[in-house]
C-alpha cells in the first residue's frame, strides 16, 4: 500500500473540525504536528487511556489517559465568519512573502 503524503498546512494553536470518524462535527485546538505521519493532535479529541505497569515514581501503576493523532484528511480549518470547515490554500504577495488563505472565501488567515 501506497503511503500518501499531504503537505500539513494547519499550524499549532489552529481552531479544526472533525470532519469523519468517531468524533465528527467536534472543535478542539492543534496541540501539535507530525509532518513525517501526515497527523495533527487535537486537544481534547482522540483521547485513549493505556495501561501503566508499577515503577518506582508510580508504585500502584494505573491508567493514563493520551492524546493520540489523528489523519490530516480527516480534520478542517474552522473559518470564523461561517462557523464550519474550509481548505486552506496560499497566495504570494508582491512582496514575496507567502500567506495562507481560506479557500471557500478567499479571506486570510491570521
Amino acid at each position: 500500500m501506497e503511503n500518501k503524503m499531504f503537505k500539513i498546512r494547519l499550524k499549532k494553536g489552529d481552531t479544526v473540525v472533525i470532519r469523519s470518524g468517531k468524533y465528527k462535527g467536534q472543535t478542539g485546538k492543534v496541540v501539535a504536528t507530525h509532518p513525517a505521519d501526515n497527523k495533527v493532535t487535537v486537544e481534547g479529541i482522540n483521547v485513549v487511556k493505556k495501561a501503566v505497569k508499577p515503577t518506582r515514581t508510580n508504585p500502584t501503576g494505573g491508567f493514563q489517559e493520551i492524546t493520540k493523532p489523528l489523519f490530516v484528511g480527516k480534520v478542517g480549518l474552522v473559518e470564523p465568519t461561517t462557523k464550519k470547515a474550509s481548505r486552506i490554500g496560499y497566495t504570494v504577495k508582491e512582496d514575496g512573502s507567502k500567506t495562507r488563505v481560506f479557500k471557500s472565501t478567499g479571506k486570510e488567515i491570521k
